[in-house]
């Protein structure tokens, strides 16, 4: 146990086994995040892949200073879980399809009463409540394909008769817009903790967690009523946040872009559409500074995709996956953008928490049915 887990250099860690897939790049990122003013210390998870200047798929602590650009654009990104009523028994994907129709256009005047409830300020992004959103976003049906602890599973009402509904999003153009703001006023310097300016800035992005914790659940109850059936939220974890920790005694800032936290109970980390998802128990750790991985991770650039693809594969072809399940993904560039062919093989990712002693596996879940866009989201 613990043999997955190496240190870099002082203050830089790294998750990931001998077989995981890690592009020198993000490393690079990771060391030279390493260096910021205040940063005490980074951990890379093992889907970590290189981002716009920084690295996603890791965790950052900083004392006294406090960085908007780590979080990122797309705050309070995240993933929710939801138990439903239907049946795996005689599934009928054509049918399934065609009721979701379009998830990309704003939610109707019926839906205000709802997002009302929420209480959320306003923000001049409401119309993209209940959406999806482009890039690796999407929602899912899955079903329990293999449990390794029965009584977990029932504690928590998994059932192998029952579909799942997995959903990954976040804040949408709210997120962008905060961090823009950032980004004019004061560049990537960081914020010192305590200050105005980082006050300011916590009170958006605390709001932009809300309206993306708004966002996810109103994305499943519109796809449950289009699907007649009912459901019941399991968990709610976001990926893409900052908050304040106490590491190695110490107390500062714990940045997290792409990772999820460890100490917030069971989650899901998700494969690509074409592969599994994995339902863990966490053990929280220091070490990854109370982190885990939040997917497979990127193993090839967006825009590379499509050429390294489309003499292999049709879009029609991309919209069936080797699991059997459908993927409705309407924009031709996305769905190369998002095939399995471009994550890392989630088992390694999975395989190198759980050999670093930072995971329980508790289920394999299997996609069903994945929606990406009808062609609207961007």
């Amino acid at each position: 146990m613990g043999n997955c887990i190496r240190n870099l250099s002082d203050g830089v860690v790294l998750i990931a086994a001998d077989d995981t897939w890690i592009e020198g790049k993000a490393i690079q990122q990771l060391e030279t995040t390493a260096r910021l003013p205040g940063m005490h210390r980074v951990a890379g998870m093992p889907d970590l892949h290189p981002g716009r200047g920084y690295p996603v798929g890791a965790a950052f602590f900083a004392i006294g200073r406090l960085y908007p650009a780590l979080v990122g654009n797309d705050i309070g990104c995240g993933m929710a879980l939801w138990r439903t009523d239907l049946p795996t028994a005689k599934l009928h994907l054509d049918k399934l399809e065609k009721r979701l129709g379009n998830l990309d256009l704003p939610l109707d005047q019926d839906w205000a009463e709802a997002i009302a409830a929420f209480g959320l300020p306003p923000s001049g992004h409401e119309r993209s409540l209940g959406t999806i959103g482009g890039g690796n976003h999407f929602a899912e049906l899955q079903q329990l394909d293999l449990s390794y602890d029965d009584a977990a599973l029932e504690r928590l009402g998994i059932a192998r008769n029952r579909l799942l509904l997995l959903v990954h999003s976040g804040s949408r153009g709210l997120g962008e817009a905060i961090l823009r703001e950032q980004v004019e006023l004061f560049g990537h310097v960081g914020l010192e903790a305590g200050g105005a300016a980082c006050a300011h800035y916590l009170a958006r992005h605390d709001g932009a967690l809300r309206f993306a914790e708004a966002n996810r659940q109103l994305i499943a109850r519109r796809m449950l009523e289009r699907l007649r059936c009912d459901g019941e939220a399991l968990l709610d974890v976001n990926h893409n946040l900052v908050s304040p920790a106490c590491i190695d005694g110490r107390d500062g800032w714990l940045h997290r872009k792409g990772a999820t936290p460890s100490d917030q109970g069971v989650m899901v980390i998700p494969g690509s559409r074409g592969d599994f998802s994995y339902l863990v128990e966490p053990l929280a750790d220091e070490r990854s500074l109370l982190s885990l991985a939040h997917g497979a991770g990127r193993k090839w650039m967006r825009s590379e995709c499509k050429e390294r693809l489309a003499s292999r594969y049709s879009v029609e072809q991309l919209a069936r996956t080797a699991l059997g399940s459908r993927v409705i993904c309407a924009d031709r560039a996305l769905i190369y953008e998002e095939a399995p062919e471009a994550y890392k093989a989630i088992d390694s990712v999975v395989g190198a928490l759980r050999d670093a002693g930072l995971v329980r596996v508790l289920a394999r879940l299997k996609p069903v049915l994945t929606y990406k866009t009808r062609g609207g989201c961007c």
